[in-house]
């Protein structure tokens, strides 16, 4: 059928687009054109929130943001990892204002409850929308919802529609969401959101979690003008998550993957960087350069019906779960 063929299209055509860009390699070529002095800010007085900050991409993100005299609130779900990576982000940073809060992603009534305390008792200035999950087996939260989608894609929506509020009220106020390059091998399906039909898929679910998380941004960028919108790939990096939820990748492509600072390079430019904000508002980047969204004659485009039917969908769960 069409639909098979454009998807076994779209996977050769960006894998071999990744062997080019996204490998480790694919960085160093991009960092040769990177400006250093768009790294070299003093973020004293800025306040980020960080989504699964305690490893791999989210980690270097925090650790870079406190190297820098930001304040960092790190919005993890494992108590002592997060204790843990807290501890080494202020050895090496020096820099004490590091605070982490326990929160599950994929429980909406949690994200709802954090975001709700933490806009009446903080400033933000800056939300990285990092956390991710990929479980291979369909699972259901104990709401009732698809573990992926839940936590990609409902918890990014409800934590990013919750703070805009206090987003605003900032000086320079951002958001940035760390997507996946896998998003351009899916076009949006918003008829089966929680994968509940055919076969189960955990790395296509993610890749269509991250083509909606792409499509947040453009929309969150066009309602919200005073706020800086922007979704990014951070390449093939060698995480903990990569390691645990694609193990046959992770052995072919060992040797090739970016390390993790080279992964959170883009998420730190775009989160602190005044040429960033030069940018339009609601555009992909990978390797500080915004990216087209879709490969060449991929026919993965949606309609504006069907983005908007995904906006419908997650506000209704969001209302519904609303503590």
């Amino acid at each position: 059928t069409f639909v098979s063929k454009m998807s076994i299209y779209r996977n050769a055509v960006w894998f071999v687009k990744g062997l080019q860009e996204y490998t480790k390699s694919g960085y160093e070529t991009a960092a040769k054109h990177f400006a250093p002095e768009d790294l070299d800010v003093n973020l004293s007085g800025r306040s980020f929130v960080i989504t699964g900050a305690n490893s791999g991409i989210g980690k270097a993100t925090a650790q870079e943001i406190a190297n820098r005299g930001g304040t960092v609130h790190m919005v993890c779900r494992n108590k002592d990892r997060a204790e843990a990576a807290k501890d080494e982000i202020v050895e090496w940073s020096k820099n004490q204002n590091v605070y982490v809060h326990i929160v599950d992603m994929s429980s909406v009534k949690q994200v709802w409850e954090f975001a709700q305390n933490f806009s009446q008792n903080n400033a933000v200035h800056v939300l990285i929308n990092n956390a991710g999950c990929m479980v291979s087996q369909r699972e259901l939260t104990e709401e009732g919802l698809e573990k992926n989608f839940a936590t990609n894609t409902l918890g990014t929506y409800i934590l990013t529609t919750a703070l805009i509020p206090s987003l605003k009220k900032a000086k320079d106020p951002r958001v940035v969401t760390v997507s996946s390059g896998g998003m351009l091998t899916q076009k949006l399906n918003t008829d089966d959101l929680q994968f509940e039909k055919g076969t189960f898929d955990g790395t296509m679910a993610y890749a269509q979690n991250k083509r909606q998380q792409v499509i947040l941004t453009e929309r969150w960028a066009s309602q919200n003008k005073e706020i800086h919108f922007s979704s990014m790939h951070p390449g093939w990096a060698d995480t903990p998550a990569v390691q645990l939820s694609m193990p046959s990748f992770y052995a072919k492509m060992q040797s090739r993957l970016r390390t993790e600072a080279m992964g959170a390079d883009t998420t730190v430019w775009l989160a602190v960087s005044p040429a960033a904000v030069n940018q339009p508002s609601g555009l992909f980047f990978q390797d500080r350069k915004a990216v087209a969204t879709h490969l060449p004659l991929a026919s993965s485009r949606s309609s504006p019906q069907e983005e908007e039917k995904l906006l419908a969908v997650l506000e209704d769960l969001a209302l519904k779960f609303k503590p």
